[in-house]
């Protein structure tokens, strides 16, 4: 039971297009550069991000989702119904440190709570410069204050006319503002009427399609062939879409007639009924024709992205520089166009750059071109800056950064030959980005070329030594955003092996966790095998450092093997002189355990870099202690969940059943699904049904929701007395939870089928002959949300021989893909099934359902979990001797 709103209402295009209108507004009114709105879920106590405007969403991927009782800015604001305005980073700081370690930026922000009568449905958001005194935003915040009470009204009245839809599960949208100024090339704009069919374009966009007003047809279908030819059909849709209220991705990217690329915006007036209804710009991307000219001219590379990470400009050095050939730079995302700049500092920089006004400077290191060619996903932390790509995880990256090679010229371009005249001159470059209202400027040399200024020694030193030198510059964030993907121990020690030992040259890893007074060993790696052995299950009495990091609280560092031992006569080294750092790792004054980080040479560590290595120490503990909570929730839910799982399903005589169950194993969450077959009358009920949620709660409240239906059904009422029943008793215990479910209430003897299904995906019936079709049944809402919600019954025949399949979403729903895309795979997958008569001996359902559920049996990544039921009438048995 998830996705977005967008796929469940016909209000959701209004439901977006309102929140699109307040957070553009709001960013206009308070000189924001970027903003959005968070609204509840149907998760209580979750916020999602459901608008974010003028910032690459899956750059900001942690904080899409956010619970109330977090010490959040914007869990303040809707929880405690208050306005927060944070002037500046020291501000941000001084009230919440958390979420300002997670953006360590100097920007401003405004958070208002918007609510709607009695009813809070979130908060509108915005990011801003940052100023002295909060006294200097107070007049645009007013501003803010004003259109959030508007948009609280608009959304209680969207509520009154359609109760239980003013709230997000999915996603969110994410778009490019206004642009501010047509800096980025030639740009003009136009307004559309769909009622009376009449378009104007204003004399710049006349200029762009070289179509002067007397000459231009005023249609809609000639506007978007002057634009677009090969893309009219795009353009008119986007049109239809936007003016209904359900925008389509924004902005259209569009070649124009001579193939150049052309970037659409558009977006809902909503004004009165006279002011035409859609309006938007065009644009044709890049600094302009005389910047171009200037800036080919320069020696150092130069490349342009808009607030939203695709490449709108890049001169000639700048594609030799990042080993791509112009034409595969411009109109494309960035990190699709270079795949090696996905890495956790280059992210964190651009964060910087997106958030504030000033510069940043930095180094990276570059592949060689085979390794940039075969391994474009090598020291990935993150997917390509764009909407389109949301479904990615923000930290995927198998390896650091890669350590310099010796060959470092890009392969020649057949199709650009300005990328092929001159090699790379050095495997570090040198990267500054300046931030603009509608792009960021980017400029990129050989690092060579700064060698004597203080960066450049720096950047000479790591060359010389293979090892970080800028390790100290590394950000707590690039640790932090990649642990909030790790839920359990294991997790969090693979997430800081590839974050942290990278970063820092390192080579080895030991983790322990502290569990009744003895540290035992979770995770290694480096070390010769067996060497850590005798050190597992060791007592905090042990003169071991690891121990005695633990015991005093305080990181040890050792240049040196010759100092460990030292200070350590007789510890077993790992036939390493490398330098050695012990950190404890403690979380709210409570001891977790101790990390361990190993180099294969002798190196010494500057105060900086331990200042920072104990600030990672921190945020591992707190994530290690978070997942040992977690894992013993997961231990107990799991339980919980088998005990209340069916061990035997009713049997007759002339019906097969069988089911199955898979856990979801992404974080080890148990969620709510079951299934169960459960005498009722002369028949048998067939049940599956799927509590929203994962935890505990869900799996406790999934127990409560089959008893009731089990004791329904033994009293043979029909179903959608069933439906009902289990509705209110969901909304008597009131646990926050939704449900859906599917009854069937079958007749072995006869084949009749009496079904209500309650907001749960419909059922497929396979008949003898081998076709297979999804029951359409007419369905009431979940259960848990409306009292008097009715469920319709619908009387079906079952042939024997015929299959029918109950299933949950879990085994239907892919990420990025629509649902009913995988309803009808599992309908091809049940067709292809043999008949039972195929297959003697009563069994035969087994190898259906094994079958059916293989790929999702063997995936590594389950999202969710999955139940599946299956049915099967067997003939009537012929009748005896007389």
């Amino acid at each position: 039971m998830t996705g977005s709103v967008e796929d469940a209402h016909p209000t959701a295009g209004r439901l977006t297009a309102l929140l699109i209108d307040a957070s553009t507004e709001a960013i206009s009114a308070a000189h924001g550069h970027a903003g959005g709105v968070y609204l509840r879920s149907r998760t209580p106590g979750l916020l999602r991000l459901a608008v974010l405007s003028g910032l690459p969403g899956p750059l900001f991927r942690p904080w899409w989702r956010l619970h109330a009782d977090r010490p959040f800015p914007v869990a303040d604001a809707y929880r405690l119904g208050v306005q927060v305005v944070l002037p500046n980073a020291t501000e941000t700081m001084r009230r919440y440190p958390q979420f300002a370690a997670g953006l360590p930026f100097q920007f401003g922000s405004l958070y208002v709570p918007v609510v709607g009568g009695s009813t809070t449905y979130g908060v509108l958001t915005v990011l801003r410069p940052a100023v002295t005194d909060a006294a200097e935003v107070l007049s645009e915040h007013d501003r803010v204050v004003r259109l959030a009470q508007e948009l609280g009204e608009a959304l209680r009245g969207l509520e009154d006319a359609y109760p239980d839809q003013v709230a997000w599960d999915g996603e969110p949208v994410c778009l490019r503002p206004p642009t501010a100024s047509t800096s980025l090339g030639r740009a003009g704009r136009f307004a559309w009427d769909p009622e009376t069919a009449d378009i104007t374009l204003d004399e710049d966009l006349h200029t762009l399609l070289g179509m002067p007003p007397s000459e231009f047809p005023g249609t809609v279908e000639a506007f978007a062939e002057a634009v677009a030819p090969t893309d009219a059909h795009r353009i008119l849709a986007g049109l239809r879409d936007t003016a209904a209220g359900r925008p389509p991705a924004l902005p259209l990217y569009l070649r124009a007639e001579d193939g150049a690329l052309r970037l659409l915006d558009l977006w809902n007036a909503y004004e009165p009924p006279a002011a035409p209804a859609v309006r938007g710009v065009v644009v044709a991307p890049g600094p302009g024709p005389t910047a171009d000219s200037a800036a080919d001219l320069l020696p150092d590379g130069v490349f342009c992205v808009d607030r939203l990470g695709l490449v709108v400009y890049a001169n000639p050095p700048a594609a030799r520089l990042l080993g791509r050939p112009r034409a595969e730079l411009v109109g494309r995302d960035l990190w699709e166009a270079v795949p090696w700049l996905r890495r956790p500092d280059f992210e964190d920089h651009l964060r910087a750059a997106l958030l504030t006004p000033d510069p940043v400077h930095f180094h990276l290191v570059r592949p060689s071109a085979q390794e940039s060619e075969t391994r474009p996903t090598a020291q990935s932390t993150g997917p390509p800056l764009s909407a389109r790509d949301a479904g990615s995880p923000l930290s995927a990256h198998d390896a650091g950064p890669p350590l310099p090679a010796q060959d470092t010229r890009p392969p020649p371009s057949a199709h650009d030959a300005e990328s092929a005249q001159q090699p790379y001159e050095g495997d570090w470059l040198a990267l500054s980005v300046h931030p603009g209202p509608d792009r960021l400027t980017c400029t990129v040399r050989p690092a060579s070329r700064v060698k004597d200024s203080p960066e450049g020694q720096e950047t000479a030193e790591l060359s010389e030594t293979g090892m970080s030198a800028l390790a100290p510059l590394y950000r707590p964030i690039a640790l932090a955003i990649a642990l909030t993907e790790a839920v359990t121990a294991r997790q969090v020690s693979a997430v800081v092996m590839r974050e942290l030992l990278p970063a820092f040259g390192g080579r080895r890893l030991a983790i322990y966790l502290l569990q009744e007074r003895h540290l035992y060993l979770e995770w290694e790696t480096g070390f010769p095998k067996g060497f850590l052995s005798p050190f597992d299950g060791v007592d905090l009495g042990t003169h071991l450092p690891g121990v005695e990091t633990l015991t005093t609280g305080r990181p040890l560092f050792f240049d040196s093997m010759e100092q460990l031992t030292a200070t350590y006569p007789g510890i077993p080294l790992d036939a390493t002189e490398g330098a050695r750092a012990f950190l404890p790792l403690i979380a709210s004054g409570r001891a977790v355990g101790s990390c361990i980080l190993g180099f294969d040479r002798p190196r010494s560590f500057s105060t900086e870099e331990r200042t920072v290595l104990t600030a990672l120490a921190g945020l591992i503990a707190h994530a290690m202690e978070k997942a040992q909570r977690y894992e013993s929730e997961a231990a107990l839910a799991r339980g919980l969940q088998q005990a209340l799982l069916p061990r035997r399903l009713a049997a007759h005589p002339q019906l097969e059943t069988t089911g199955r169950y898979l856990p979801g194993t992404a974080g080890m969450e148990v969620g709510g699904d079951w299934y169960d077959v459960v005498e009722s009358g002369d028949g048998l009920a067939l049940v599956i049904g799927d509590v929203q949620g994962h935890g505990v709660q869900a799996a406790a409240t999934m127990g409560q929701l089959r008893s009731a239906v089990r004791a329904f059904a033994l009293g043979d009422r029909p179903p959608d007395e069933v439906m009902s029943s289990t509705n209110h008793l969901l909304i008597d215990l009131d646990p926050g939870l939704f449900a859906s479910c599917c009854y069937i209430r079958l007749d072995p003897a006869t084949g009749v089928a009496r079904a209500a299904r309650a907001g749960h995906p419909p059922p497929l019936l396979r008949s003898p002959d081998g076709r297979t079709r999804v029951l359409d049944l007419p369905g009431g809402v979940v259960l848990g949300v409306a009292p008097k919600a009715p469920y319709p019954v619908t009387e079906l025949q079952m042939e024997p021989g015929a299959i029918l399949a109950l299933y949950t979403d879990g085994l239907v729903e892919r990420p990025g893909s629509d649902i009913d895309e995988g309803i009808t795979a599992l309908r091809v997958a049940l067709a292809r099934a043999g008949a039972p008569a195929a297959r003697p001996g009563g069994r035969f359902l087994a190898g259906v359902a094994d079958r059916l559920t293989a790929t999702a049996r063997h995936a590594l990544d389950r999202p969710d979990d999955i139940a599946l039921l299956l049915a099967t009438r067997r003939p009537a048995p012929p009748p005896g001797p007389h």
